[in-house]
């Protein structure tokens, strides 16, 4: 199990002993299997010892139920590893697919793509992370960016996590935050955007809107691209503040009433498409592939 603390600006992960303290320990043989999945979260393959360690479980019964998830496909092991397996992989594309938020967003996203001409992400929260839900931009682009649909990274490195923790009412108390993050969520509250430049690709702008009012959000849009291209300011988000009121309002939270995406996909059709995508720069490249 992963611990997170707040440091400067950064949290630090840490591997603890589950049945350490005043952890109760796991008792049925799901709780098992579930802190066995959560090991390779973040990781990449796994040695049977290093699974022990992370978990804190008995070898034996580590070794036994890694086992059982190979033969059901949730694991693959390769020589004496493992790695999350493609029934894993099928689930998890069949979760995001079947979301209701993704669902209704990828019609705008896909719009946002075509007007801005930048590559646009879809997220939501996830404690102190953000998880992306959608992804869209050339692919040339989009591979410059190191996010991936179904990936996390910590939501206060980024434009799209600072919505999400701005607007979104969590159990992170915000005072226990640095001083700076606290005034940047303030800040994002008061004028409804968050940005960032440069933190996660030198270079690369970012602008996020949340999905959803103060406490109430549900999931938050970005656009990504080259800071000689994208402004940090509201005109930018335009495409972005049309979309999360239409998504808001279809999934039937803005009044209680659902309704369909064809306003806002015929608003953001009207809009003129943006020229040619982008060539990422040779720094955006190099860090990317880090």
């Amino acid at each position: 199990m992963i611990v997170r603390r707040p440091s400067q600006f950064s949290y630090v992960r840490e591997e603890c002993v589950v049945n350490s303290g005043d952890l109760p320990a796991p008792v049925s043989v799901l709780d098992r299997l579930s802190i066995i999945l959560d090991a390779f979260k973040g990781s990449g393959r796994l040695t049977l010892s290093q699974v022990t360690r992370r978990t804190g479980l008995p070898r034996s019964s580590v070794h036994r139920m890694l086992e059982q998830l190979v033969s059901n496909r949730w694991l693959s092991r390769i020589g004496h590893e493992y790695e999350l397996g493609l029934g894993i992989v099928e689930l998890g594309s069949t979760a995001i697919e079947q979301n209701r938020l993704h669902t209704r967003a990828m019609p705008l996203l896909n719009e946002i793509h075509r007007v801005s001409g930048m590559v646009v992400h879809l997220g939501v929260l996830d404690q102190i992370d953000v998880i992306y839900l959608g992804k869209v931009g050339e692919p040339s682009t989009s591979a410059a960016i190191p996010t991936r649909i179904g990936g996390r990274h910590p939501a206060h490195q980024t434009a799209l996590g600072r919505a999400l923790l701005a607007f979104t009412k969590h159990r992170i108390p915000e005072n226990s935050w640095p001083l700076p993050m606290q005034t940047t969520l303030r800040q994002v509250r008061d004028s409804g955007i968050a940005h960032e430049s440069g933190s996660m690709v030198a270079g690369l702008n970012c602008i996020a809107v949340p999905i959803g009012p103060i406490h109430r959000a549900i999931g938050a849009l970005s656009i990504c691209g080259p800071a000689a291209r994208l402004r940090l300011d509201h005109r930018s988000a335009v495409p972005l503040f049309i979309a999360a009121a239409t998504i808001w309002e279809s999934v039937g939270l803005g009044n209680g009433r659902s309704h369909d995406l064809r306003q806002g996909v015929r608003t953001l059709r009207s809009m003129p498409t943006a020229p040619s995508g982008w060539s990422p720069t040779r720094p955006i490249r190099a860090l990317a592939q880090r």
